[in-house]
């Protein structure tokens, strides 16, 4: 029985879940994936051993992925997959944890009421959400409570966030529903068309991960992968080159840096200077395909930094939004 885990941060991602208990630090990184057999509806494999079965289960078991661009998509499968993690990380709590939870900036209330609902059925006693650029900006080391502008790009596997932030809160915000998951999507039918060759979204993510550029390479690199023929059906190996990807996941990446270009237009000019002195800040896994911050500083001429630990950054500004808790449990739910 433990007594610590009174208060968990969560930073609730289409592709993983990343939680920071107070005192404690990060305890949790896992996939957000749940295995479900469909027949009985009981929960098979949750997070790593249920990502392995992705594209690999037999008819009555579905590994799902129940957030999908950063909002959920089946309600009762997060719920029993936030229980399964906030059981995980403290076992028995004394008391139910008090719980905040990452959204996209630009969510619907409705989608607020499921993320709410969804933790408090899975043990919360009281849930607060903050919005995902702000936590970045708080991960990433950025004191927010000053008046001058900083600009997060937060690139995660369902959402982009973007956000110009000063005196804690967000100025101008956009939220695109183009990041890691798109990128992997592009890759798979850039190989279906040029290849004739289905692959899976995790051989997918692995060339993205591995050989995925978004701004030609001085070296190009390439790596081999295995899919199904389409015109004979069988399985084949092709070699992919990184020149290749750059022609796959440019559509998706300009989209991201036309979004950015929106949100600055945006921007009253006075912050604006400020970004342009202090630069963008890149936080996010998506952030971290090759060549994507050169990308949107060639486009911009703004420096963009990626932020250190940048997978993390929004669950540490979570984590350090714990210790908020007790001001704002006057202010709000």
């Amino acid at each position: 029985m433990f007594n610590w885990g009174q208060d968990i941060g969560i930073d609730l991602g289409t592709a993983t879940v990343i939680a920071y208990v107070k005192g404690k630090g990060i305890v949790l990184r896992e996939p957000s994936v749940v295995a479900v057999d469909n027949n009985t509806g009981e929960v098979l494999a949750v997070g790593k051993e249920a990502r392995r079965m992705l594209g690999r289960t037999p008819g009555n078991i579905v590994a799902t992925r129940p957030l999908r661009e950063g909002v959920i998509s089946n309600y009762t499968v997060t719920e029993k997959m936030l229980k399964y993690f906030i059981t995980k990380i403290g076992g028995k709590f004394i008391f139910s944890p008090r719980i905040m939870i990452c959204i996209p900036s630009q969510v619907t209330e409705v989608e607020k009421k499921a993320v709410i609902d969804a933790a408090s059925q899975a043990g919360a006693r009281k849930v607060y959400l903050i919005e995902e650029p702000i936590a970045a900006a708080i991960g990433a080391g950025i004191d927010i409570a000053k008046p001058c502008g900083n600009m997060v790009v937060d690139i995660g596997g369902g959402t982009t966030d973007i956000a110009v932030i000063s005196l804690g809160g967000s100025v101008v915000s956009e939220s695109l529903k183009v990041a890691g998951d798109k990128f992997d999507d592009a890759i798979v039918k850039y190989i279906k068309k040029k290849y004739n060759v289905m692959i899976g979204e995790r051989t997918a993510e692995d060339l993205k991960i591995n050989v995925g550029c978004v701004y030609p390479k001085i070296q190009d690199t390439e790596m081999d992968i295995r899919g199904r023929d389409l015109i004979t059906g069988l399985p084949k190996t092709i070699t992919i080159h990184s020149s290749e990807m750059l022609e796959a996941l440019i559509e998706p990446a300009m989209m991201i840096v036309d979004s950015v270009h929106s949100v600055l237009e945006k921007t009253p000019p006075e912050l604006a200077a400020d970004i342009s002195d202090r630069g963008i800040y890149m936080t996010g896994g998506g952030g971290l395909v090759d060549g994507l911050d050169k990308l949107l500083q060639a486009k911009t001429g703004i420096n963009v930094m990626i932020a250190q630990d940048a997978i993390s950054c929004v669950a540490l500004g979570t984590g350090k939004a714990l210790d908020n808790l007790d001001s704002l449990d006057g202010k709000k739910k």
